[in-house]
């Protein structure tokens, strides 16, 4: 039996994992539960924890896994993930080659080449996105929607209570738009690309990091372009 607490979080952390194949930060479920302090959250967590409902991944920051649902929560728990799973593999593994006569339906699980437009910053920004490195193997149910996509090498550890290490390659679908809560790409002042959570306030734009040493950066928003959205992640070991 959970108390209301713990089944109020739960669907949360459920709800996020569904919505955006990433889990809540603990400041996040803090607000969401209207609670004072993360100290709550953290035994919220555990008592999940030794109750079946959840897993915690060791040795991955913000790493949460359903394992169950109570009665009445919805179908099926969304899947382990290591920050980003079901859109995430770990190192260089793309899916086979795409072999003749496959229906448009098939061809999403065979591999796609994607651009390696360069370095962008999870740390402080780097220069703006601007030619291509090199390609990179992607598996195809890790694009979506049909729009372009391109990859970029990560730099930094200001993201790293989002499952974004240093190293890893990021795929970003292209977009100018954005809702808050989605991790982007951002242009700043036409000069500076970094990798930030993105949140609008009025005429304001805040870059968030997921990581507590770094500040959140706000800007008027006619100096930040949104210039992509992430997708998945490839893991770098």
């Amino acid at each position: 039996m959970l108390t209301k607490k713990q089944r109020d979080l739960l669907a949360f952390i459920h709800t996020r994992l569904q919505k955006d194949g990433v889990p809540p930060s603990f400041d996040e479920m803090k607000d969401a539960l209207d609670l004072r302090s993360k100290s709550g959250i953290h035994r919220l967590i555990t008592a999940l924890e030794e109750r079946g409902f959840i897993r915690r991944l060791a040795h991955r920051a913000r790493a949460i896994e359903i394992v169950k649902l109570p009665e009445g929560m919805g179908a099926a728990p969304a899947k382990p993930m290591g920050g980003f799973a079901p859109k995430v593999i770990d190192g260089p593994h793309p899916s086979p080659a795409k072999p003749a006569n496959v229906t448009p339906e098939e061809v999403q699980v065979y591999a796609r080449e994607l651009p390696v437009m360069g370095r962008i910053a999870a740390g402080v920004p780097i220069e703006a996105i601007s030619h291509v490195h090199h390609h990179v193997a992607v598996p195809g149910q890790m694009l979506s929607g049909g729009k372009p996509h391109y990859a970029l090498e990560v730099k930094g550890d200001s993201m790293i209570e989002a499952g974004i290490n240093d190293g890893d390659v990021v795929i970003i679908r292209e977009t100018q738009t954005a809702q808050n809560g989605d991790i982007v790409v951002a242009l700043i002042e036409d000069e500076e690309a970094t990798l930030k959570t993105f949140r609008r306030n009025g005429s304001s734009i805040a870059l968030e990091a997921a990581n507590p040493a770094y500040e959140t950066r706000v800007f008027p928003d006619d100096l930040v372009k949104v210039q992509g959205r992430l997708v998945g992640l490839i893991r770098s070991y």
